[in-house]
Protein backbone atom coordinates (compact mmCIF):
# COMPACT_ATOMS: atom_id res chain seq x y z
CA UNK A 1 0.00 0.00 0.00
CA UNK A 2 1.84 3.29 -1.29
CA UNK A 3 2.23 5.70 1.28
CA UNK A 4 -0.27 8.83 1.52
CA UNK A 5 1.29 12.36 1.44
CA UNK A 6 -0.46 15.40 2.32
CA UNK A 7 0.86 18.97 2.28
CA UNK A 8 1.80 21.28 5.25
CA UNK A 9 0.95 24.31 3.19
CA UNK A 10 2.09 26.80 6.42
CA UNK A 11 5.36 25.36 5.39
CA UNK A 12 5.59 26.97 2.33
CA UNK A 13 5.35 30.21 4.19
CA UNK A 14 7.77 29.45 6.70
CA UNK A 15 10.28 27.96 3.98
CA UNK A 16 9.76 31.25 1.49
CA UNK A 17 10.24 33.55 4.67
CA UNK A 18 14.07 31.17 5.02
CA UNK A 19 14.40 31.24 1.33
CA UNK A 20 14.20 35.17 1.16
CA UNK A 21 16.40 35.47 4.10
CA UNK A 22 19.68 33.84 1.65
CA UNK A 23 18.53 35.41 -1.55
CA UNK A 24 17.31 38.97 -0.27
CA UNK A 25 20.57 41.22 -1.36
CA UNK A 26 20.23 39.98 -5.40
CA UNK A 27 16.71 40.97 -4.65
CA UNK A 28 17.87 44.28 -3.93
CA UNK A 29 20.27 44.41 -6.69
CA UNK A 30 17.24 43.58 -8.95
CA UNK A 31 15.10 46.63 -7.96
CA UNK A 32 18.21 48.84 -8.04
CA UNK A 33 18.60 47.65 -11.41
CA UNK A 34 14.97 47.78 -12.74
CA UNK A 35 14.58 51.59 -11.46
CA UNK A 36 17.16 52.68 -13.60
CA UNK A 37 15.70 55.10 -16.32
CA UNK A 38 18.76 54.11 -18.35
CA UNK A 39 21.53 51.43 -18.39
CA UNK A 40 23.92 52.70 -16.58
CA UNK A 41 25.01 49.78 -14.57
CA UNK A 42 25.21 45.97 -14.62
CA UNK A 43 25.02 43.80 -11.57
CA UNK A 44 28.58 43.39 -10.65
CA UNK A 45 28.50 47.53 -11.02
CA UNK A 46 25.03 47.98 -9.04
CA UNK A 47 26.24 45.80 -6.24
CA UNK A 48 29.45 47.36 -6.11
CA UNK A 49 28.31 50.60 -5.70
CA UNK A 50 26.08 49.70 -3.09
CA UNK A 51 28.56 48.35 -1.31
CA UNK A 52 30.64 51.48 -1.26
CA UNK A 53 28.18 53.97 -0.64
CA UNK A 54 26.44 52.00 2.10
CA UNK A 55 28.39 49.15 3.29
CA UNK A 56 27.96 45.23 3.13
CA UNK A 57 24.47 45.61 5.74
CA UNK A 58 23.05 47.50 2.96
CA UNK A 59 22.37 44.86 0.72
CA UNK A 60 19.95 43.38 3.66
CA UNK A 61 17.58 47.19 3.36
CA UNK A 62 14.09 45.99 3.44
CA UNK A 63 14.30 42.47 4.66
CA UNK A 64 11.54 42.77 7.73
CA UNK A 65 9.10 44.23 4.56
CA UNK A 66 10.34 41.23 2.25
CA UNK A 67 9.90 38.69 5.30
CA UNK A 68 6.51 40.04 6.14
CA UNK A 69 5.62 40.14 2.08
CA UNK A 70 6.49 36.15 2.39
CA UNK A 71 4.67 35.72 5.57
CA UNK A 72 1.40 37.31 3.53
CA UNK A 73 2.03 36.84 0.00
CA UNK A 74 3.71 33.64 0.05
CA UNK A 75 1.56 31.67 2.54
CA UNK A 76 -1.68 32.89 1.09
CA UNK A 77 -0.57 31.08 -2.17
CA UNK A 78 0.44 28.11 -1.07
CA UNK A 79 -2.38 27.80 1.54
CA UNK A 80 -4.69 27.92 -1.73
CA UNK A 81 -2.95 25.76 -4.11
CA UNK A 82 -1.77 22.89 -1.99
CA UNK A 83 -5.19 22.73 -0.13
CA UNK A 84 -7.20 22.66 -3.14
CA UNK A 85 -4.89 20.46 -4.89
CA UNK A 86 -4.86 17.74 -1.68
CA UNK A 87 -8.68 17.61 -2.14
CA UNK A 88 -8.76 17.83 -6.01
CA UNK A 89 -5.98 14.43 -5.47
CA UNK A 90 -8.39 12.66 -2.91
CA UNK A 91 -11.57 12.96 -5.57
CA UNK A 92 -9.55 11.61 -8.86
CA UNK A 93 -7.05 9.19 -7.05
CA UNK A 94 -4.48 10.73 -9.07
CA UNK A 95 -2.33 13.53 -10.32
CA UNK A 96 -4.64 16.53 -11.46
CA UNK A 97 -3.94 17.08 -15.87
CA UNK A 98 -1.21 20.21 -16.02
CA UNK A 99 -4.25 22.82 -17.21
CA UNK A 100 -5.91 22.20 -13.51
CA UNK A 101 -2.37 22.98 -12.31
CA UNK A 102 -1.58 26.41 -13.90
CA UNK A 103 -5.42 27.41 -13.17
CA UNK A 104 -5.37 26.31 -9.42
CA UNK A 105 -1.55 28.50 -9.82
CA UNK A 106 -2.91 31.38 -11.65
CA UNK A 107 -6.08 31.48 -9.31
CA UNK A 108 -3.79 31.05 -5.97
CA UNK A 109 -1.01 33.54 -7.08
CA UNK A 110 -3.19 36.08 -7.91
CA UNK A 111 -5.17 36.24 -4.34
CA UNK A 112 -1.54 35.78 -2.52
CA UNK A 113 -0.06 38.78 -4.69
CA UNK A 114 -3.37 40.92 -4.05
CA UNK A 115 -2.78 39.99 0.09
CA UNK A 116 1.01 41.03 0.44
CA UNK A 117 1.00 44.16 -2.39
CA UNK A 118 1.29 46.24 0.96
CA UNK A 119 4.24 44.66 2.23
CA UNK A 120 5.89 44.26 -1.28
CA UNK A 121 5.12 47.90 -2.16
CA UNK A 122 6.97 48.94 1.21
CA UNK A 123 9.75 46.21 0.28
CA UNK A 124 10.31 47.67 -2.60
CA UNK A 125 11.15 51.36 -1.06
CA UNK A 126 13.24 50.32 1.56
CA UNK A 127 15.34 48.56 -0.66
CA UNK A 128 15.40 51.53 -3.44
CA UNK A 129 16.21 53.98 -0.15
CA UNK A 130 19.68 53.09 -0.34
CA UNK A 131 20.49 54.68 -3.66
CA UNK A 132 18.70 57.98 -3.56
CA UNK A 133 19.87 60.71 -1.77
CA UNK A 134 19.65 61.42 2.05
CA UNK A 135 17.31 63.92 1.57
CA UNK A 136 14.76 62.43 -0.67
CA UNK A 137 15.00 58.82 1.40
CA UNK A 138 11.85 57.45 2.93
CA UNK A 139 13.81 55.85 6.06
CA UNK A 140 11.15 53.32 7.04
CA UNK A 141 12.65 52.22 10.19
CA UNK A 142 10.93 48.30 9.47
CA UNK A 143 7.80 46.77 7.42
CA UNK A 144 5.11 47.64 10.25
CA UNK A 145 6.41 51.01 10.13
CA UNK A 146 6.45 51.41 6.31
CA UNK A 147 3.30 50.38 6.17
CA UNK A 148 1.84 52.76 8.94
CA UNK A 149 3.14 55.82 7.48
CA UNK A 150 1.94 54.91 4.15
CA UNK A 151 -1.51 54.42 5.13
CA UNK A 152 -1.00 57.96 7.46
CA UNK A 153 0.42 60.05 4.56
CA UNK A 154 -0.61 58.99 1.39
CA UNK A 155 -4.10 56.99 2.67
CA UNK A 156 -5.07 53.51 2.58
CA UNK A 157 -5.47 53.23 -1.72
CA UNK A 158 -1.56 53.81 -1.96
CA UNK A 159 -1.21 50.53 0.12
CA UNK A 160 -2.35 48.53 -2.74
CA UNK A 161 -0.49 50.74 -5.69
CA UNK A 162 0.65 48.02 -8.34
CA UNK A 163 -1.74 45.47 -6.86
CA UNK A 164 -2.74 45.02 -10.60
CA UNK A 165 0.94 43.87 -11.39
CA UNK A 166 1.79 42.14 -7.77
CA UNK A 167 -1.20 39.68 -8.48
CA UNK A 168 -0.49 38.92 -11.99
CA UNK A 169 3.30 38.58 -11.43
CA UNK A 170 1.88 36.62 -8.28
CA UNK A 171 -0.02 34.57 -10.77
CA UNK A 172 2.71 33.54 -12.86
CA UNK A 173 4.80 32.92 -10.50
CA UNK A 174 2.76 30.18 -8.69
CA UNK A 175 2.24 28.82 -12.08
CA UNK A 176 5.94 28.44 -12.67
CA UNK A 177 7.00 27.54 -8.71
CA UNK A 178 4.06 25.33 -8.21
CA UNK A 179 2.49 23.79 -11.39
CA UNK A 180 5.42 23.90 -13.15
CA UNK A 181 7.56 22.36 -10.57
CA UNK A 182 4.43 19.72 -9.84
CA UNK A 183 4.51 18.67 -13.56
CA UNK A 184 8.21 18.73 -13.93
CA UNK A 185 8.43 16.52 -11.15
CA UNK A 186 5.82 13.89 -12.21
CA UNK A 187 7.42 13.60 -15.56
CA UNK A 188 10.86 13.05 -13.99
CA UNK A 189 9.51 10.02 -11.78
CA UNK A 190 7.77 8.80 -15.13
CA UNK A 191 10.84 7.88 -16.73
CA UNK A 192 11.60 5.83 -13.45
CA UNK A 193 15.29 7.11 -13.57
CA UNK A 194 14.66 9.14 -10.29
CA UNK A 195 13.22 8.15 -7.38
CA UNK A 196 10.86 10.82 -5.26
CA UNK A 197 13.76 11.83 -3.08
CA UNK A 198 15.77 14.92 -2.51
CA UNK A 199 17.74 15.14 -5.70
CA UNK A 200 14.12 14.99 -7.88
CA UNK A 201 12.86 17.50 -6.11
CA UNK A 202 15.89 19.91 -6.67
CA UNK A 203 16.31 18.94 -10.34
CA UNK A 204 12.24 19.92 -10.33
CA UNK A 205 12.37 23.31 -8.52
CA UNK A 206 15.40 24.34 -10.89
CA UNK A 207 13.25 23.60 -13.77
CA UNK A 208 10.56 25.82 -12.20
CA UNK A 209 12.66 28.49 -10.98
CA UNK A 210 13.66 28.87 -14.77
CA UNK A 211 9.86 28.77 -15.93
CA UNK A 212 8.59 31.38 -13.29
CA UNK A 213 11.76 33.50 -14.14
CA UNK A 214 11.33 33.67 -17.68
CA UNK A 215 7.38 34.11 -17.02
CA UNK A 216 7.03 37.09 -14.67
CA UNK A 217 10.02 39.15 -15.42
CA UNK A 218 7.69 41.71 -17.79
CA UNK A 219 5.44 42.09 -14.99
CA UNK A 220 8.39 42.37 -12.24
CA UNK A 221 9.41 45.46 -14.10
CA UNK A 222 6.75 47.31 -14.47
CA UNK A 223 5.25 46.28 -10.67
CA UNK A 224 9.05 48.14 -9.06
CA UNK A 225 8.33 50.52 -11.34
CA UNK A 226 4.74 51.36 -10.13
CA UNK A 227 5.72 50.95 -6.61
CA UNK A 228 8.67 52.96 -6.30
CA UNK A 229 6.81 56.10 -8.72
CA UNK A 230 6.21 59.34 -6.78
CA UNK A 231 3.61 60.03 -9.14
CA UNK A 232 4.70 59.98 -12.33
CA UNK A 233 2.95 57.07 -13.64
CA UNK A 234 -0.81 58.14 -14.21
CA UNK A 235 -1.67 54.53 -14.89
CA UNK A 236 -0.46 51.27 -15.30
CA UNK A 237 -0.23 51.90 -19.64
CA UNK A 238 1.37 55.01 -19.08
CA UNK A 239 4.09 53.21 -16.93
CA UNK A 240 3.77 50.29 -20.31
CA UNK A 241 4.11 53.26 -22.42
CA UNK A 242 7.20 54.64 -20.94
CA UNK A 243 9.48 51.46 -20.27
CA UNK A 244 8.74 50.98 -23.75
CA UNK A 245 10.16 53.85 -24.72
CA UNK A 246 13.69 52.03 -23.56
CA UNK A 247 13.23 49.36 -26.15
CA UNK A 248 11.78 45.74 -26.24
CA UNK A 249 14.83 44.75 -23.53
CA UNK A 250 13.48 47.09 -20.62
CA UNK A 251 11.00 44.90 -19.52
CA UNK A 252 14.09 42.41 -18.84
CA UNK A 253 15.86 44.25 -17.21
CA UNK A 254 17.09 42.75 -14.17
CA UNK A 255 16.92 39.27 -15.54
CA UNK A 256 20.03 37.61 -14.60
CA UNK A 257 19.59 38.48 -10.68
CA UNK A 258 16.29 38.07 -10.98
CA UNK A 259 16.96 34.50 -12.21
CA UNK A 260 20.06 34.24 -9.53
CA UNK A 261 17.56 35.05 -6.91
CA UNK A 262 14.41 33.11 -7.89
CA UNK A 263 15.89 29.98 -9.01
CA UNK A 264 17.85 29.08 -5.65
CA UNK A 265 14.75 30.59 -3.47
CA UNK A 266 12.43 28.28 -5.55
CA UNK A 267 15.22 25.02 -4.60
CA UNK A 268 15.35 26.45 -1.30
Amino acid sequence: MSEKRRSRWYFGGLSSSAAACITHPLDLIKVHLQTQHEVRMRMMGMTMSVVQREGVLALYSGLSASLCRQMTYSLSRFAIYETVSDQMKDRTHGPMPFYQKVLLGLVGGFAGGFIGTPADMVNVRMQNDVKVPLELRRNYAHALDGLFRVWKEEGMKKLFSGATMASSRGALVTVGQLACYDQAKQLVLGTGAMQDNILTHFLASLIAGGCATVLCQPLDVLKTRLMNSKGEYVGLLHCVRDTAKLGPKAFYKGLVPAGICLIPHTVT
